[in-house]
């Protein structure tokens, strides 16, 4: 039997609960990486949804490779720090794989509402989440993989270009990880270690499963709803592309690039969970 192409890989995906945060775990632990599963809800004790970072790194597991769950609020230095001290302990200073995923500002997002007219509290406490919570957990990432002389971190952005995103502090958001997977690059490059945003296109996420009233295996009925839903990518998709460049030997030429799911699905060869290439960023300009 062949050796997976992440066996002996050690990576970290924080925010791990649902989503394409899920679905990365799941696909590095195909290829049979240990997978430390973070975020906020575990079982029993969930932020509104009953997903929880339990249930990932099972998933993890079952897939083939190492889940591990640890609650954190990667807003929380103290903990941020906790944890990574606690994985280079138990994996002898490794941490190969960074995915900065955590986000929890959908609750903050005010579509349509000017910034001086959104409520400022909420949009605050988005950029605390999704914007500082990054910056603290690749902070405690960083010296390991520099100690080592590799690694990548990944952002996990929406869209990868400049383009307004509908809301003030929600674009802000999402082209700041970009800025910052940019400008990590530059300080990490001496160090052989990459940092990379990548984004999906239009995600079928459990949400927007919801919202259509379908499941991922029957998702084409959404179609009739939402003609573009035709062109939607599943989770798994953005999993792959992460998993596929964390298996390239060359992956420091990607260093500081914002890259697409399908973009690199053409590269690499692979494709989503229905035998698909979807790319949304051409489809749509």
């Amino acid at each position: 039997m062949s050796k997976k192409p992440l066996e002996g890989k050690v990576a970290l995906v924080a925010g791990a609960t649902r989503s394409v945060g899920r679905a990365i775990a799941i696909e590095l632990g195909t290829a049979g990486a240990t997978v430390y599963c973070t975020g906020r809800s575990v079982a029993g004790k969930t932020t509104g949804r009953p997903e929880s970072i339990n249930e990932t790194a099972d998933l993890v597991t079952k897939a083939g490779g190492q889940g591990v769950a640890i609650q954190t609020d990667h807003t929380d230095q103290t903990a941020v720090q906790a944890l990574f001290e606690r994985i280079r302990d138990e994996q002898a200073g490794s941490l190969d794989i960074l995915v900065n995923n955590v986000w929890g500002g959908g609750e903050f997002t005010d579509r349509g509402v000017p910034f001086w007219k959104h409520d400022l509290h909420k949009g605050l406490a988005m950029l605390e989440r999704a914007i500082n919570s990054h910056i603290i957990t690749a902070h405690y990432a960083a010296p390991l993989m520099v100690a080592k002389g590799s690694g990548v971190i990944f952002e996990i952005t929406d869209g990868n270009n400049q383009d307004y995103r509908g809301s003030f502090f929600y674009d802000l958001v999402k082209t700041s990880v970009m800025r910052m997977a940019e400008t990590m690059a530059i300080e990490l490059t001496p160090h052989n270690v990459a940092a990379i945003a990548v984004t999906p296109g239009f995600l079928r996420s459990e949400t927007i499963l919801e919202y259509f009233g379908v499941t991922e295996e029957n998702w084409r009925d959404g179609i009739a709803k939402y003609a573009d839903f035709a062109h939607s990518e599943s989770p798994h998709y953005l999993g792959r592309a992460i998993t596929a460049m964390s298996a390239d030997g060359s992956i420091m030429d990607k260093s500081g690039q914002a890259l697409t799911a399908g973009d690199l699905a053409v590269e690499y060869g692979f494709t989503d969970l229905d035998g698909t290439q979807p790319h949304w960023q051409r489809r749509n300009g």
